[in-house]
């Protein structure tokens, strides 16, 4: 094979294998979406000092796409980070009446965010993301069937080793 040919395969391989890996993420949310019965599901990406965007979605025929948005990122803070990298999990059933920075609930509230379930997705002992789910409809109480299913599916997440070489 010419270095030609061989570049270019090289090249349609890593293609082939990141258009692989994306339609994975791209099913096992919308598959978390669906057993959890909620209006959305993002990965969120964090790239430098706790700031980051949404990566990936699944969303119901009824909410707005928020892939790409940035976020509330001056409402991420360390001491947030820290907790994430513990494994904590963090359910609000109401975000109106959750302890959370006036930031963060105005952020949850432009997005029409009633209730929200935080996983984090850490790798090699980093906190890559935070995988998410929003329900928007109504208040949601979530129940730890939902917590198990949030947290196998981050585990699952983590262990996509080339989503995470961006």
């Amino acid at each position: 094979m010419n270095p030609v040919n061989r570049d270019l395969s090289s090249v349609l391989s890593r293609i082939t294998n990141k258009l692989q890996q994306d339609q994975i993420v791209s099913d096992a949310l919308h598959r978390l979406r669906e057993q959890l019965d909620v209006d959305r599901v993002v990965l969120y990406y964090f790239y430098k000092q706790w700031k980051g965007q949404v990566t990936f979605e699944s969303i119901s025929e009824k909410k707005y796409s928020i892939i790409g948005s940035t976020g509330a990122d001056d409402c991420f803070n360390v001491d947030y980070a820290g907790l994430y990298l513990e494994g904590r999990i963090k359910a609000t059933d109401d975000i109106e009446k959750a302890t959370i920075s006036d930031c963060h609930q105005e952020f949850l509230r432009s997005m029409q965010v009633r209730s929200n379930l935080v996983a984090p997705v850490l790798t090699n002992g980093k906190l890559w993301g935070l995988l998410v789910a929003h329900h928007c409809q109504d208040l949601r109480f979530w129940e730890a069937s939902d917590i198990d299913s949030i947290r196998e599916y981050s585990h699952y997440l983590a262990s996509a080793p080339s989503i995470f070489d961006s």
